[in-house]
C-alpha cells in the first residue's frame, strides 16, 4: 500500500495554534455536521463502500499466513485455488463498489460545497447595508476562496485520507491482537512513536506560518501598490527605488518560507522516523518468537503485513488532521458570515405597502451609524407627492442618511418615516423598493449587456419597454451606433463606458422601474461640466410626474426645486424655496456665494472669477475692488481627472489653488500611516501657507471628482503681498487658523 502524499500545503501551514487538534478536528465535523443532513443516504453508501474497501485490505495480509503455514507446505492445490479465487473475486467487487462510491463521494462532496456557495451567497443578499459598511470585500470573498478551498481540500481528501485509513487503523489494531497479543502491544508503541513528533513541532510550525503568511501579505501589498503607481512611479524614475523595497520584502519571505518548509518536513519525517524505528522492532521481536516457536512463520508475515497496513493508516490520518484543522478554521469563518443577522429586516406581519399618494414625512428622526455620535438629531420634513425635494449642506451633515433611511438601508434609530402615514418600517422591503428609482454618484454597470443593465431596472420589463427607457435618458442613439447594440457588454464596473454614459444607463435603468420616487444622491457632482449640465437635463424631463429627492453639495443644480432642505450636524436648520433661502442670507446663502461666482464654460477648458468673488476669500478680502478686478485673470485653469493627485508632500510651495469646481481630498503620509485631513469642495482653496512660507508641501491633495481649479502663480502672488503689506498678516492669521483646526493642508 503506497504512502499518499498530500498537495500543496505544507502541514505546518495547517496547524491553527493555541488549540488542540482534537478539538479543532471536533470543531470541523460538528460545523460540517448539518450540511450533510441532505445527503444521509449518500454518505451511508460512502461508508458502505469505504468498509468494503477496508476488508479487501486485510485479505491479502491474512492470506499470508494462510498460504505460508497450510497451503504451501502442504502443496494443497485446491487450497492455493480457492485462496487466488477469493482474492481475485474480492478485487473484482471491491473495484466495483469503490467506483460507485467515488462517484457518490464526488457528487456529494461537490453538492455541500455547492449548498455552502450557495447559503453565504443567498445570506448576503439579505443582510443590511450596515454590514457592508464595516466590512471589508477582500475578507468576505476570503470565504469564499481561501476559506470554502480549506473545506473543499478536506472533503476532497476524506475518503482516500480520513474514512479508509481510520477504518483499517481500527480492523488492524484487532486483527494484530487476534494474531498475538504479546506482540500487538508492542506493535501499540506506533502510537506515540508517530503522534509525538508532530505535536512537539507543531507549535513552531504555526508561529512559522504565521509569520510567512504575514511576510506574503506585506509582499503582496507592495506588489499591489506598485502596479497602482506606475504613473508615479516612472514619472518620477523610482523604479531603482521600487525593487530596493521590493527585494527587502522578498528576502523576508524567503526567510520565513524556508523555515517554515523545514518544520514541515521535519513534522513529516519525525511521524515517518518512529514508524521505521517500529517497524525494525516488530521484525526484531517476531522474528525471535517465530526462531523460538512461539508463532508460526505464516504469523510473523500476517503480522507485519498488517503492522504496515495499520502504520501506513495512522500516517495517513496524521497527515490529514491537519487539512480538517484548516478546514475546521475555514468553516468557522464561514459560520460567522451566516450567523450574521440583517439589521433591517420584514416584520412576521409586514405589509404591503401602497404606492405613494400623498406624502412622505420624516418625523422627529435621529439616528446614528455607530450608536454615538447623531448623524441626524430629531429631522421633521414633509414632502408633497410629484413635487422635487432637495438635501443640501456641508460634507457630513447627515444629507446621504436622509436617502439612506428612505431607502431603508438603515432604520431609524428614533422617530418614523412614513408614506401617505404607513411607517415604512411596518411594509415589506420589496414594496418599498419597488416605488424607488436611484440614481446614484457613481452608477454600477454589471458585466452583463448593456439591454440587461438597463432591464435590472424592472427584470420582467420588455425589450422594446427597454427602448424606450434608453431614449428618455438620451442614450439610445449612441448605444444603437456600437457594433453590437444593446448587446453590449458593459465590462467590469462599466468600464468601457465614460461617466456621463454610465450615468445615462443609470437614469434608463431608473426610469424603467416606472418609480414614484426618483431618488438622485450626487448624481451628476462625479461628472466634468458639460456632462453634468447635459445629465441636468435629462433628469429634469424625466423626472416630471414623480417626486423627486436630490442629495446634492451642488446647488446650481436645485434652484428650481420646489423645496431645499439645509442640514447642517445632523438638523435642518434651514428650508424653502431657493429665492427665500437667498433672502435671508443664512447657512444656504452662505453656501451658495461660496460656490458662486466662477464661470466654467462648456468644452473650453477655461474657467475665470467673479472679482467681486475674490473679496470673500479671506486672505484676499483686504484687496480693493480695483486690485481684484486687476488680479482675476491671473488666475490660471487647470484641470484634474478624478484620482489625479493635484499636490504631492514635499512638491515646491509655488501655486495657490482656488476650486472653482470638484471636489478634493487632502492627507498626509506619516509614522503612523496615511492621516486624512479634509474634504474641499466648490469655492475653498490651498496652498496659501506654503507659497507665504516658501517651504515644501506638507501634505497630499487628490481630486476625489473631476476638478477645475483657478490656480494663481507664486510670482504674482508675492507681488501682491509686497504692494499690500496688511494681506501678508491676514494670510498668516488665516494660516494659523486653518493649523489649528485642521493641521497644514500644504
Amino acid at each position: 500500500m503506497p504512502v499518499n502524499s498530500l498537495p500543496e500545503q505544507s502541514n505546518a501551514e495547517r496547524i491553527e495554534p493555541g488549540r488542540g487538534l482534537g478539538h479543532d478536528v471536533a470543531g470541523f465535523v460538528r460545523l460540517l455536521a448539518p450540511h450533510l443532513r441532505r445527503y444521509r443516504l449518500q454518505v451511508v453508501l460512502i461508508l458502505l463502500g469505504s468498509l468494503l474497501e477496508m476488508g479487501s485490505n486485510t485479505l491479502v495480509p491474512l492470506s499470508f499466513r494462510y498460504l505460508i503455514d497450510s497451503v504451501l507446505p502442504q502443496g494443497d492445490q485446491k487450497g492455493l485455488v480457492l485462496v487466488v479465487a477469493v482474492l481475485c473475486g474480492g478485487l473484482v467487487v471491491v473495484t466495483l463498489a469503490t467506483l460507485g462510491r467515488d462517484y457518490i463521494f464526488a457528487k456529494t462532496g461537490n453538492g455541500v460545497l455547492s449548498d455552502i456557495r450557495s447559503r453565504m451567497f443567498e445570506h448576503l443578499q439579505a443582510l443590511s447595508m450596515d454590514f457592508y459598511s464595516r466590512s471589508q470585500v477582500g475578507d468576505i470573498l476570503a470565504r469564499f476562496s481561501t476559506d470554502l478551498a480549506g473545506v473543499e481540500s478536506s472533503l476532497s481528501l476524506a475518503v482516500s485520507w480520513g474514512i479508509v485509513p481510520l477504518f483499517d487503523v481500527v480492523v488492524s489494531t484487532a486483527l494484530l491482537f487476534s494474531l498475538n497479543w504479546r506482540l500487538a502491544l508492542v506493535a501499540m508503541l506506533i502510537w506515540p512513536l508517530c503522534l509525538m513528533g508532530p505535536r512537539i513541532i507543531a507549535p513552531r510550525a504555526s508561529e512559522a506560518s504565521d509569520r510567512r503568511k504575514a511576510r506574503e501579505a506585506d509582499t503582496v501589498s507592495n506588489i499591489q501598490e506598485n502596479i497602482g503607481a506606475q504613473a508615479v512611479v516612472k514619472a518620477y524614475g523610482l523604479e531603482g527605488l521600487a525593487l530596493s523595497w521590493f527585494r527587502t520584502r522578498n528576502s523576508a519571505l524567503l526567510r520565513s518560507s524556508v523555515r517554515l518548509s523545514f518544520l514541515g518536513g521535519l513534522m513529516e519525517r519525525s511521524a515517518w522516523t518512529g514508524i521505521l524505528v517500529l517497524q525494525v522492532l516488530i521484525v526484531s521481536a517476531g522474528a525471535w518468537m517465530a526462531f523460538h516457536g512461539y508463532i508460526t512463520i505464516g504469523t510473523l508475515t500476517s503480522f507485519q503485513a498488517l503492522f504496515l497496513m495499520l502504520a501506513y493508516g495512522l500516517y495517513n490520518v496524521a497527515q490529514f488532521i491537519p487539512t480538517m484543522v484548516q478546514a475546521g478554521g475555514g468553516m468557522r469563518r464561514i459560520e460567522e458570515l451566516l450567523r450574521e443577522t440583517p439589521r433591517v429586516a420584514d416584520l412576521p406581519d409586514a405589509r404591503t405597502l401602497p404606492r405613494l399618494a400623498g406624502r412622505i414625512e420624516f418625523s422627529h428622526v435621529s439616528f446614528s451609524y455607530d450608536g454615538g455620535r447623531k448623524n441626524l438629531d430629531d429631522v421633521n420634513v414633509a414632502i408633497a407627492a410629484g413635487t422635487s425635494v432637495a438635501f443640501v449642506g456641508a460634507s457630513g451633515c447627515g444629507k446621504s442618511t436622509m436617502l439612506n433611511l428612505l431607502m431603508r438601508f438603515y432604520d431609524a434609530s428614533e422617530g418614523t418615516v412614513e408614506f401617505d402615514g404607513h411607517d415604512i418600517r411596518a411594509a415589506t422591503l420589496k414594496s418599498l423598493r419597488s416605488q424607488l428609482g436611484v440614481v446614484f454618484q457613481e452608477s454600477f454597470l454589471f458585466n452583463a449587456p448593456i439591454r440587461e443593465n438597463i432591464r435590472y431596472g424592472r427584470p420582467g420589463a420588455s425589450d422594446a419597454e427597454v427602448v424606450e427607457a434608453a431614449r428618455a435618458a438620451e442614450i439610445h442613439d449612441y448605444i444603437s451606433s456600437l457594433p453590437e447594440g444593446y448587446e453590449t457588454v458593459a465590462g467590469e464596473r462599466g468600464s468601457r463606458f465614460s461617466g456621463g454614459q454610465r450615468q445615462r444607463i443609470a437614469i434608463a435603468r431608473a426610469i424603467l422601474r416606472r418609480p414614484a420616487v426618483l431618488l438622485l444622491d450626487e448624481a451628476t457632482s462625479a461628472l466634468d461640466v458639460s456632462t453634468e449640465a447635459a445629465i441636468n437635463e435629462t433628469l429634469a424631463k424625466v423626472a416630471e410626474g414623480c417626486t423627486v429627492v436630490s442629495v446634492t453639495h451642488r446647488l446650481a443644480a436645485v434652484e428650481s426645486f420646489d423645496c431645499i432642505y439645509v442640514l447642517d450636524r445632523g438638523r435642518v436648520v434651514e428650508y424653502g424655496h431657493h429665492d427665500e433661502l437667498m433672502s435671508r442670507g443664512g447657512v444656504y446663502a452662505r453656501m451658495r456665494q461660496k460656490q458662486g461666482g466662477f464661470v466654467v464654460p462648456a468644452g473650453t477648458g477655461v474657467a475665470h472669477v467673479d472679482p467681486e468673488r475674490l473679496a470673500t476669500v479671506p486672505i484676499l478680502e483686504e484687496l480693493s475692488a480695483e486690485v481684484r478686478l486687476e488680479i482675476a485673470p491671473l488666475f490660471a485653469t487647470e484641470s484634474f481627472p478624478e484620482g489625479r493627485m493635484i499636490v504631492h508632500q514635499g512638491d515646491p510651495g509655488d501655486k495657490f489653488y482656488l476650486i472653482a469646481r470638484g471636489k478634493v481630498e487632502v492627507f498626509r503620509d506619516s509614522s503612523a500611516g496615511r492621516e486624512p485631513l479634509a474634504v474641499l469642495g466648490d469655492g475653498d482653496y490651498f496652498g496659501e501657507i506654503a507659497l507665504l512660507e516658501n517651504t515644501p508641501r506638507t501634505a497630499f491633495v487628490r481630486a476625489l471628482a473631476p476638478s477645475v481649479c483657478l490656480v494663481l502663480h507664486r510670482g504674482h502672488f508675492l507681488e501682491l503681498m509686497d504692494l499690500f503689506p496688511a494681506m501678508r498678516q491676514r494670510i498668516r492669521q488665516v494660516a494659523e487658523n486653518r493649523k489649528l483646526a485642521l493641521g497644514r493642508l500644504d
